[in-house]
């Protein structure tokens, strides 16, 4: 039998384990990004980014499975906080950011 408690923790194992991968890829991104990029593109150093997301991967590792559920939030917050502000900025200075938000008059 199939209960509801059983299919709660699958969901929140499923949620976990794909928060953890997002967090893992921020950190595997910042790893590989230059630090001078960082730096050119006004979002602090290399260091302090691999610290967040290293703390955040940290932090997905420790609530796999639904314990301590609000430092998983933590974590994933963070790891988006890079991926949605620190990436496309770090990626646009190393000239590999896609011109997808350019209209035929220029970016909107």
């Amino acid at each position: 039998m199939f209960g509801l408690g059983e299919a709660q923790f699958y969901v929140t194992l499923v949620l976990s384990i794909a928060a953890l991968a997002i967090e893992v890829f921020a950190f595997v991104h910042a790893l590989k990004t230059r630090p001078d990029a960082f730096v050119a593109a006004s979002k602090r150093t290399k260091n302090f980014w691999l610290a967040v997301t290293g703390v955040a991967m940290l932090l997905g590792f420790i609530s796999l499975g639904g314990g301590l559920g609000f430092l998983a939030i933590i974590g994933i917050v963070a790891a988006g906080v890079y991926l949605a502000d620190v990436r496309p900025a770090v990626e646009s200075v190393q000239g590999r950011g896609n011109n997808s938000h350019q209209g035929p008059y220029g970016p909107w």
